[in-house]
């Protein structure tokens, strides 16, 4: 079957990441990986994936840059995008709200069963 829903995951932990595409794979969805902000947006232009799940705090390009890069630009632009976060401020949820992301997730509130959820409202209503 070929025609699984393919994750972007981007998060400079790799095994966060490895956890995340286990988690995802088992739930049916092909997994992509970037480490940084550059990877995912060239990742995100190549394989158009049918969701994002982003980190904000990595090397080179935040995720908050990539989030507003990806929104722009026109081929990723409708690419529903989910922050997945260790930041918990109210001004980071609200930068996050005003960017176009379809979702935001505190690392340290959710399981990776959870995360599996949003993606799939998300891909299902593509609003939360």
């Amino acid at each position: 079957m070929n025609n699984k829903k393919v994750i972007l995951v981007v998060d400079d932990d790799i095994e966060l990441r490895q956890m995340y595409k286990i988690r995802l794979e088992s739930g049916g969805y092909k997994v992509v990986e970037a480490g940084n902000g550059e990877e995912a947006m060239a990742r995100a232009v190549e394989q158009k994936p049918d969701c994002i799940l982003l980190d904000v705090m990595m090397p080179r390009v935040n995720g908050f840059d990539v989030l507003d890069i990806l929104k722009t630009t026109k081929s990723t632009k409708a690419i529903p995008v989910i922050i997945l976060t260790a930041l918990m401020q109210d001004d980071t949820k609200k930068r996050v709200k005003n960017s176009g992301a379809a979702g935001f997730l505190v690392k340290a509130e959710v399981v990776p069963s959870q995360v599996v959820d949003v993606i799939d409202q998300v891909l299902n209503t593509k609003t939360l």
